[in-house]
């Protein structure tokens, strides 16, 4: 039970540093998904989340040396996540203030895609641990 608790030590970590880049930057990085702008600002930020991920995926990995340690870490993060992301979108005018509507969509639509590759990436990592 203790190795869980710090995973979801860093699964409370991941989804406070992406809230509070969303709370601070959203107006600036979120556009309505009817614009063109907001299929580059979703790639982009895709892009982006994907290097952050395996960061600290790695990172991770320093500190957790058991067996499938990156699947433990993708599954216990995503589930912390979506849980608290439940919280954050139900009261997002409390939590992300200054976005308007089609920009919590545009931010959810983000999420969605995030947490698959919160998924994927650490099972990449354990792949490439079991075949060294």
């Amino acid at each position: 039970m203790k190795g869980y608790l710090f995973t979801a030590l860093w699964g409370v970590l991941v989804w406070l540093f992406a809230t509070l880049f969303f709370r601070f930057f959203g107006e600036h990085v979120l556009f309505s998904p009817v614009t063109d702008e907001f299929i580059i600002s979703i790639v982009l930020l895709l892009v982006g989340t994907s290097i952050l991920l395996c960061g600290v995926t790695y990172v991770y990995l320093l500190f957790d040396k058991t067996n499938n340690a990156p699947l433990k870490f993708g599954v216990i993060g995503t589930i912390i996540g979506l849980a608290l992301d439940t919280f954050s979108l139900s009261n997002h005018y409390m939590v992300f203030p200054t976005l308007d509507d089609s920009q919590v969509i545009a931010f959810t639509a983000w999420m969605s895609f995030a947490y698959a590759l919160y998924l994927f990436i650490p099972l990449l990592f354990n792949r490439k641990m079991r075949s060294i």
